[in-house]
C-alpha cells in the first residue's frame, strides 16, 4: 500500500525555513565590513621587545667571569627578572642594556623554589624600555612562543616555535628539587638564554627562560625548553598576577 505525505510537513518546514533566513544579517550596500586584526610580524615582535633585553654578567668568588646570561626590563624602575641561577653565588652582578649602558645591580629578591630573580641596576639609560607582560592564562598548546636573549653572548638574539606544553614539572639536575607550572616550548634556548623572555605573538611577556632538557646530559638544546610564567617570576617584585 502506498502511504501519502503528511500534508501538514511542507506547512512545518517552510515557516523555520523563513524564520532561519529571517535571522540571519544580510549586508547593507555600502555598509563597513569588520576587518580581522592584523597579527604582528616577527621583526614587529622583536622591534617591541628587544630593547627591554638585557645581559648580565657575573663574577664568581674566585674572581673569575661566568658566562653571561640574559634579563628583561619589567617595570619603568629599571627593574629586572632573570633566572636565579644566572646570578647566584656572585660577588659581582652588572648589566648592559640594549643600548650599551652598562651598570652594577643588586639582588632584591630571590625566588628560589621558582628559579627567578629581580635585579636593581645602580644606573640607568638615558631612554629606558620596560617590556609589557601578557598573560599566561591565555596561552594554549600551539601557539607562537618566541624567545629573545645571549645565548653564546650573541646579544638579543631572536628564536622562534611554539607552545608545546603547560604545567610541566622538571627536576633541576644536581639540587633535589623540581620547579614546577612551566611552559615548555621548543623555540631555540641555548647557554646565556637563561632568564630571558618568552614573548607571545602580541610581543607581551609571558614567561621568563629557565632551561632547557637534554636526554644526553648536554647543555646544548634539543628542542625542549621550559620558562617560568610571567606571573609567577613577577610576584618576586610584588607585581600581582595579570
Amino acid at each position: 500500500m502506498v502511504r501519502r505525505a503528511l500534508p501538514w510537513l511542507g506547512v512545518l518546514v517552510i515557516p523555520l525555513l523563513l524564520v532561519a533566513l529571517a535571522l540571519t544579517p544580510v549586508p547593507q550596500p555600502g555598509e563597513a565590513q569588520p576587518s580581522p586584526t592584523p597579527v604582528p610580524s616577527m621583526s614587529a615582535v622583536y622591534t617591541k621587545v628587544a630593547p627591554a633585553v638585557v645581559q648580565i654578567r657575573t663574577a664568581r668568588p674566585d674572581g673569575t667571569l661566568a658566562p653571561a646570561g640574559s634579563g628583561v626590563v619589567v617595570d619603568d624602575a629599571g627593574d629586572i627578572l632573570t633566572a636565579l641561577h644566572v646570578v647566584q653565588g656572585a660577588t659581582r652582578v652588572s648589566v648592559v642594556f640594549a643600548d650599551g649602558t652598562e651598570s652594577t645591580a643588586v639582588i632584591i629578591a630571590e625566588v628560589a623554589e621558582s628559579d627567578i630573580a629581580a635585579l636593581r641596576p645602580a644606573s640607568l639609560p638615558p631612554q629606558l624600555v620596560a617590556a609589557t607582560l601578557g598573560s599566561p592564562s591565555s596561552l594554549r598548546v600551539g601557539d607562537d612562543a618566541i624567545v629573545i636573549g645571549n645565548p653564546f653572548s650573541l646579544t638579543r638574539s631572536l628564536s622562534t616555535g611554539v607552545i608545546s606544553g603547560l604545567n610541566r614539572s622538571v627536576q633541576v639536575p644536581n639540587q633535589g628539587r623540581t620547579l614546577s607550572g612551566l611552559i615548555q616550548f621548543d623555540a631555540a634556548v641555548n647557554p646565556g638564554s637563561s632568564g630571558g623572555p618568552l614573548v607571545n605573538r602580541d610581543g607581551d611577556v609571558v614567561g621568563i627562560v629557565t632551561g632547557l632538557v637534554n636526554p644526553t646530559g648536554q647543555p646544548a638544546f634539543s628542542g625542549v625548553g621550559f620558562a617560568v610564567t610571567i606571573d609567577t617570576a613577577a610576584g618576586a617584585l610584588g607585581i600581582p598576577p595579570d
